[in-house]
């Protein structure tokens, strides 16, 4: 399964394709896709630059990133390193 991730063209921000190809905020809230529906799904989210930058496509097993990119995946689903590191000063 395949869900699609991006950024928000207004604010930069993670955003994932959900229900009805709307921009979703969690990885939880994403949709997931067959082998047969994700280029679909993705290019629908690509038409729609003014909401989702970049998109693309991430490997997941239930809605946890798997593959090759799953550390990367679960950095940017729960946001920026270094401002949680500069909390323990």
């Amino acid at each position: 399964m395949k869900l699609i991730t991006a950024n928000r063209l207004s604010d930069g921000r993670v955003i994932y394709v959900g229900a009805d190809d709307g921009a979703v905020d969690a990885m939880l809230q994403a949709a997931s896709f067959d082998e047969d529906q994700a280029d679909a799904a993705l290019g629908r989210a690509a038409a729609r630059p003014d909401v989702f930058v970049n998109p693309y496509l991430v490997e997941v097993r239930g809605q946890t990133p798997s593959g090759r990119d799953r550390l990367k995946e679960t950095i940017r689903a729960t946001g920026p390193t270094v401002g949680h590191s500069l909390d323990a000063r």
